[in-house]
């Protein structure tokens, strides 16, 4: 089982190399743990019956960690923000082909496909990438069974700009200025846990859980309301 490491959507080279030397080790282990609190009994052991769709954007990170937390389960990884932009800008433009303008990143551990209704949907840090949020959750719905958990955790944007530029300082100001920015961008384009909420109602599942999370972060989680959309 390998790793693979690629930088997401970057144009930059000094951002490309910020983040190859960046540490989210931390990070990435602490949301392996709420996915697994999320599963609850389904989690236990070592993932025998288990299939896992990680909408993460990034390298695999969580792909890889849960490959490792569960090896007997089937697990699926897939560059979400680069998938759900292509599909966002397929139907925008009507035309099949659209996804050919939008790098699809597609990460398989280690299965090469699920087969029927996964058991959970992840995603970390992915919702902020996004410009059509609902295409998001319609994917989602398309993915669930009738007992499939969902657990996604992102960045909350600050409520005033004085909050979002305090936010920034106290958490990346040792970073580098590139990430810095990065950072900045990332929470402007991120949502309150109230607009989360009306996405959720917009899309059928009210049922899920949406919570701040210290003082930068959501997460959205509990089992997704039967139900998907038309083709």
């Amino acid at each position: 089982m390998e790793r693979i490491c690629e930088p997401e959507l970057m144009d930059e080279p000094l951002q490309a190399q910020a983040y190859a030397a960046a540490d989210f080790s931390s990070g990435d282990r602490a949301v392996l743990e709420r996915i697994d609190a999320v599963l609850g009994p389904r989690g236990v052991g070592e993932g025998e019956g288990l299939s896992v769709v990680d909408l993460g954007c990034g390298p695999g990170n969580i792909t890889f960690l849960l490959a490792g937390r569960w090896p007997e389960a089937d697990v699926l990884g897939i560059d979400g923000s680069a998938a759900m932009l292509a599909i966002a800008e397929r139907r925008r433009l009507a035309d099949p082909d659209a996804h050919r303008h939008v790098r699809f990143r597609r990460l398989v551990l280690p299965s090469p496909r699920l087969a029927g209704p996964c058991t959970a949907v992840v995603s970390n840090s992915l919702l902020h990438h996004l410009h059509d949020p609902g295409v998001f959750w319609g994917a989602v719905k398309q993915l669930a069974g009738p007992d499939t958990c969902l657990y996604v955790r992102d960045l909350r944007r600050p409520a005033t700009a004085a909050e979002l530029e305090a936010l920034v300082a106290r958490h990346a100001g040792a970073a580098q200025a590139v990430l810095r920015r990065d950072y900045a961008h990332s929470l402007r384009a991120a949502f309150t846990c109230a607009e989360v909420s009306e996405q959720l109602a917009a899309a059928g599942l009210e049922g899920l859980q949406v919570r701040e999370v210290d003082d930068r972060y959501l997460e959205i989680h509990g089992p997704i309301p039967p139900g998907r959309l038309a083709p």
